[in-house]
């Protein structure tokens, strides 16, 4: 064995020990690589990378030894499950460098990360139960951890799926890397270096992971809570309201209070189609609402656990699936989330059984006859159009050009009226033949030529105004050349 992997031991009670290490066990993160420990075999150490910090790390893992959570091991069935793997003792080399600590050796091949909880095929790869109360009893045991750390002043920070552990036998919880988190000493906080995305608070995008606590716990929380019991959704994911363009990614989503799943509807978007919030109880819904929605007090660690531990003594098992839950007279979401499903696949499998159309007509029925008969008879009724539009611009031309000696034998009654009143009169009309014209444009393809319609426009106001001057006997040696 090297000599360096042989330092001394300071536990919480002060006694020193010679620690021996073994294997590599992993690389670790970006903290520290983990090894086996020879001298106590139930525990496991962590050297850390960087030795720079040596003072740092000491002071973070003292305060941690002294400060303990009280997160007890659990016996089941005569099997020890470790929650959480809290510093047992700090590791300094013989030049009393401050270089890992030891910890509590987890089982990783009995636990997964919570991400593998979240979706049910991920669940069915790797053999998690189906059942919904086992992400129900998940959620209480990441409460009650979360809650056990917040009342000794201590907060995770990058709190994530990812980051954290169940046991795949009982949904208990095994949280590693715990000195990433935000640590209260008795004279100064030893804060957290690291926080995700998807996770961070609205208020906390303008914060550094250094200057976060509690809020962004209990945001995280409520987020991870939100996914466990709504089928892994994301309560600031959803469908957009307009269509086209791309959507904000989520972190924007969240800095923008985009919550889709409120007692109130988001202007962004909608739920997710396959969400269950509708069935949850309304307690929790109020919850998730103070969590996400803006200017409302997120509710504590210690407040879920309460929900949590009542939302057990209500749950019912489905009787159409027994893997189903529900809370509520509501009913099972989860059938009604499944019941949607298969309509959409049905709804799918209809549309690609669905003869497939071109312009109205049938793949089946494009043969080259039938194309050739097609365009002749578009053709047809393209000439047919033109015709009737050009009739329309001859009788255009014709009426306009003869309006004042059709309105002359009227020129009395009509002069009597005024001039306000005429000129009234014709703009209404004016006004009307445009709108005409525009309408023909539609359907006749001649008038879609924007010249042509704006030469008949012009013509036709400027003979309403010679009528106008006629009419009213005004001199029309202005309009001579």
């Amino acid at each position: 064995m090297e000599e360096s992997l042989i330092y001394n031991a300071i536990f919480s009670d002060g006694h020193f020990e010679r620690e021996k290490l073994g294997a590599l066990i992993n690389k670790g993160g970006a903290a520290g690589k983990i090894y086996e420990s020879v001298t106590h075999p139930e525990l496991v150490a962590k050297i850390f990378h960087d030795r720079a910090k040596s003072k740092t790390n000491r002071l973070k893992l003292e305060a941690m030894l002294q400060n303990k959570p009280n997160i007890e091991p659990v016996w089941e069935n005569g099997k020890k499950f470790i929650q959480i793997a809290w510093p047992e003792a700090v590791l300094e080399d013989d030049e009393g460098f401050c270089v890992g600590y030891l910890m509590p050796l987890i089982n990783t091949n009995e636990a997964v990360s919570l991400d593998h909880l979240m979706q049910k095929a991920v669940r069915q790869k790797i053999g998690l139960p189906e059942s919904y109360k086992y992400r129900l009893n998940a959620a209480y045991n990441i409460t009650a951890m979360v809650a056990a750390l917040h009342q000794c002043g201590h907060y995770i920070i990058d709190l994530k799926p990812a980051n954290v552990s169940v046991y795949k036998e009982n949904m208990r919880v095994a949280m590693f890397d715990c000195d990433g988190f935000s640590i209260k000493g008795d004279r100064a906080r030893y804060p957290a270096e690291f926080v995700s995305e998807e996770y961070i608070y609205p208020e906390g995008m303008s914060q550094t992971p250094e200057e976060m606590g509690e809020e962004q716990d209990k945001f995280a929380l409520a987020v991870i809570l939100f996914k466990l019991l709504n089928n892994g959704i994301h309560p600031f994911s959803g469908t957009p309201r307009k269509s086209g363009g791309e959507m904000d990614d989520i972190q924007t989503r969240i800095e923008k209070y985009h919550y889709a799943y409120g007692l109130w509807p988001d202007t962004y978007q909608d739920p997710h189609p396959y969400s269950i919030h509708e069935y949850l109880d309304s307690k929790t819904l109020e919850l998730f609402d103070r969590a996400f929605v803006k200017n409302k007090q997120r509710p504590t660690a210690k407040e879920w656990y309460a929900h949590l531990t009542y939302l057990f003594k209500v749950y019912k098992e489905c009787k159409k699936n027994q893997n189903h839950g529900y809370f509520t007279a509501k009913g099972c979401g989860m059938c009604a989330m499944e019941d949607r499903f298969k309509a959409t696949i049905t709804a799918i499998k209809q549309e690609k059984e669905a003869p497939q159309k071109i312009r109205g007509m049938e793949l089946s029925e494009l043969t080259s006859e039938k194309n050739l008969a097609s365009k002749l008879q578009k053709r047809r009724e393209f000439v047919r159009l033109n015709k009737l539009a050009l009739f329309v611009v001859v009788l255009w031309l014709f009426f306009f050009g003869a309006l004042c000696l059709l309105l002359y034998p009227y020129r009395d009654v009509l002069s009597s009226k005024g001039y306000f009143l005429q000129i009234f009169v014709c703009a209404i009309f004016l006004k009307l033949l445009y709108v005409g014209l525009d309408e023909g444009k539609k359907i006749l393809p001649l008038l879609q030529y924007d010249l042509l319609v704006n030469m008949l426009k012009i013509y036709a106001l400027i003979n309403i105004i010679v009528c106008f001057f006629v009419i009213n006997g005004f001199d029309l040696s202005l309009f001579r050349i």
